[in-house]
């Protein structure tokens, strides 16, 4: 019979990055934390897993009630090789972040924070996404630690349904109005390149982009939540099935 909760912990922007610490430090005094990050920033790896180098763990800390690795894959490979190689049990929750950046809307889809999340609920963990609306490197999280808490303690006692993950995202606003739990925003994103010369004349290209709203009316999605300063809450899940689409299908003949 273990005394405390044992959370594994993850993120897509490197074991080193100022979110992972600060959950590290906000989530301590609840359970036991393994800790298996990137060794580098992996932003955008969504589910992508490594199949064609071998992957490697390198200790980084341990103490009491912590231990923390690196690991030279992508975020899913953290997940899966954790589990496997670092962690002494199955754990009572799969945490991601806090990311620099949202992953409302469509950007859940790109997540390499969502990534973790996904493949923690595929292997039946109840699993929490954290990201902040920005993207500065140096951005403060402590004042987010009352809610951050707050949100794993309720999962942690409520549980989640099977293949059901959150999708948790901040505003980067003083203080938030509250929490609202959503749907996802519709949106999409264009101009998404900026092409550029070398110095020898021969083009690159830089990712970039601008998103649109395509609801902006629409007062029950992330996208509302988070321009009106709170805290959003999205539960999502591994099933994507098009069940309105399927049900028609069944009177198609090919």
């Amino acid at each position: 019979m273990y005394n405390r909760p044992l959370f594994f912990i993850s993120n897509d922007d490197g074991y080193y990055a100022k979110g992972i610490r600060s959950l590290i430090n906000m989530l301590r005094t609840m359970a036991d934390l393994v800790v298996v990050a990137p060794d580098s920033a992996r932003s955008g790896a969504s589910c992508s897993i490594t199949s064609t180098v071998p992957l490697q763990l390198t200790l980084r800390k341990e103490e009491e009630g912590l231990i923390v690795y690196s690991c030279n894959g992508s975020p899913v490979d953290c997940i899966k090789l954790g589990l496997a190689e670092v962690c002494p049990r199955k754990p009572d929750k799969v945490i991601a972040g806090i990311n620099y950046g949202d992953n409302a809307s469509v950007n859940a889809h790109y997540s390499g924070t969502m990534g973790i999340v996904f493949e923690g609920c595929m292997k039946g963990i109840s699993s929490v996404a954290f990201s902040l609306c920005n993207i500065d490197s140096n951005a403060s999280f402590s004042s987010w630690a009352s809610p951050i808490i707050a949100i794993t303690k309720k999962v942690l006692g409520e549980g989640l349904p099977k293949q059901t993950c959150l999708n948790v995202n901040i505003p980067d606003v003083g203080s938030c109005k509250g929490i609202k739990v959503c749907r996802m925003t519709y949106g999409e994103w264009s101009k998404e390149f900026v092409k550029r010369l070398n110095p020898r004349g021969y083009p690159y290209y830089w990712l970039t982009g601008e998103y649109t709203n395509c609801e902006p009316d629409a007062d029950d999605t992330d996208r509302w939540a988070l321009a009106n300063g709170y805290i959003a809450i999205t539960p999502t899940q591994i099933d994507v099935t098009a069940y309105e689409l399927l049900n028609k299908m069944k009177s198609w003949t090919f």
